[in-house]
């Protein structure tokens, strides 16, 4: 566990440690976290042979990820892939656009979606929320269909007292967990402040086994007070069907 930096004379304490909640009487906190970014392309010649492809290009280079039929586009691929280390999509998913299939694919603009994880200070097993629960509701057999978008919130969101923000993200995430108790839709939830071009704020992804619950889902936020009165711009979405996984 990496300890909070100590602070210099004058200047505020700086700490980038994610907390969950207590766990034999001690709060648990983490420095570490995982990022997950999707790319989509299209492919303008052999795009039902792009998925299939796309998998085993990522088996050769072992480099995890998920490849997607884009539902909403026949020439569409999306790739999900995921690391600890950032790095890793520059050092070993870039790679894989120098050669077949993907370099002949071209990068869809506005559909490049990358976040980290992060805590709300209350998970029960603070390393599982961060680091294997995203990874395995994207790659559960039982979850083809996905959604992927990213999300802003206005300034007043920010403004708000902490207690009121808190009440406000309870609604939404209860609703979530209806969802997820009645097996109709499992999120992530990745922060993307300051990497995103588009300066959103999250990224989040939706997986289940039909694609209606997904939607019914986001239709069930609208009502909540966060989507209703704080949400300044939501998406692209990106709906996939899963092709294949690595």
């Amino acid at each position: 566990m990496t300890e909070p930096e100590t602070k210099a004379p004058g200047l505020p304490t700086i700490d980038v440690l994610e907390y969950g909640g207590k766990r034999d009487g001690v709060r648990q906190s983490t420095g570490r976290r995982l990022f997950m970014q999707l790319l989509v392309a299209d492919f303008a010649e052999s795009a039902g042979d792009a998925p299939p492809r796309v998998v085993e290009a990522c088996r050769q280079a072992r480099v995890p990820a998920v490849v997607y039929a884009d539902a909403m586009s026949p020439r569409g691929v999306g790739l999900l892939t995921w690391s600890e280390d950032p790095a890793h999509f520059v050092r070993a998913v870039r790679p894989l656009f120098a050669g077949a299939p993907l370099s002949r694919g071209v990068l869809r603009d506005g559909y490049a979606m990358i976040g980290r994880t992060y805590s709300t200070g209350h998970e029960p097993d603070l390393e599982w929320t961060l680091l294997r629960r995203p990874i395995e509701n994207v790659a559960n057999d039982r979850y083809p269909w996905h959604v992927w978008y990213p999300l802003r919130r206005n300034g007043a969101f920010a403004r708000l007292e902490p207690i009121e923000q808190s009440h406000i993200l309870r609604e939404h995430a209860q609703i979530g967990m209806a969802y997820g108790a009645q097996e109709l839709a499992h999120d992530i939830r990745l922060a993307c402040h300051g990497l995103d071009p588009a300066d959103n704020e999250f990224v989040i992804g939706l997986v289940g086994a039909e694609l209606h619950p997904l939607s019914h889902l986001v239709q069930a936020m609208r009502k909540t007070r966060q989507t209703s009165e704080f949400i300044e711009k939501m998406g692209p979405f990106f709906v996939g069907h899963v092709a294949g996984r690595a």
